[in-house]
């Protein structure tokens, strides 16, 4: 994904490479978010590539055409890579893959004893998945046997409204060919949402392995989703199905009774 953002004076444009914003987030959701920020007058340019940033423009390609879209400040975000490079890997022989220091499921690398944790392994780029990765090393360093679920990895998008997903999205879902179903309701089902988020539009999408009636995936668009979402991770962690799910004691009123609602929908 590449994303380059500008403004001029109080006007902002988003061009993005994708024909969506939001990378790898649920499409509806991110719909919903791209409909958000284009009530508050920002300009989105889909499908565009950026290929030159003048002193007051940024000159993007759309549909085989050049355009250009005034600036005096560009934010640039084109993402994040591994970096291996200069610390002499194959001088003990570690494989890497595409960039990226290959691991199993304990971040083991290929060679005994060494374990690689963090970004350098290119899985899940995020802080708080490098501090689980590291625990997943130690444990298995001393014996205790420790994996990774990267479906498990919550993540978060800090706009306004939040976004948070973890698990398989509808379309990741598809492309795997698993057999599941979706629940999808308003966040507006939360009387606590309601009261302190006038007009807001959130969703709650929760997605179910068929056959195992196991959680798969939680992803939501509202105030709180970024609070919430980690119960939805643990869910996932502890491989849930709906029926454990459904015995669970919710605090009310709270917005994270959403989930439950999501579940009792299906």
């Amino acid at each position: 994904m590449a994303s380059y953002f500008n403004s001029a004076g109080s006007r902002v444009t988003v061009i993005e490479m994708l024909d969506h914003i939001a990378g790898y987030t649920d499409r509806e959701i991110s719909e919903i978010l791209k409909k958000e920020y284009t009530k508050k007058g920002v300009e989105f340019k889909l499908s565009s590539k950026v290929v030159e940033i003048k002193e007051n423009s940024v000159i993007y390609e759309c549909s085989g055409e050049k355009q250009a879209a005034p600036a005096d400040k560009v934010l640039m975000s084109i993402g994040r890579r591994p970096v291996v490079e200069g610390i002499r890997l194959d001088r003990i022989g570690v494989e890497v893959e595409r960039g990226r220091i290959k691991v199993d499921n304990r971040c083991r690398t290929n060679i005994p004893g060494v374990y690689a944790a963090g970004d350098v392994n290119g899985y899940s780029m995020l802080a708080h998945t490098a501090y689980r990765e590291a625990e997943v090393c130690i444990n298995n360093i001393l014996g205790k046997k420790d994996v990774m679920r990267y479906d498990a990895i919550p993540s978060v998008i800090y706009t306004n409204p939040e976004v948070g997903c973890v698990g398989e999205t509808e379309e990741s879902a598809k492309e795997k060919g698993l057999d599941f179903e979706v629940s999808k309701i308003s966040m507006m089902y939360s009387g606590r949402y309601v009261a302190e988020n006038e007009g807001g539009d959130g969703i709650c999408k929760v997605l179910i392995d068929k056959r195992y009636r196991k959680l798969l995936g939680v992803h939501m668009i509202g105030n709180y989703a970024s609070e919430i979402i980690y119960g939805a991770g643990l869910m996932l962690e502890t491989e849930m199905r709906v029926n454990d799910i459904k015995e669970l004691v919710f605090p009310h009123p709270t917005v994270s009774e959403i989930i439950r609602e999501a579940i009792f929908d299906i």
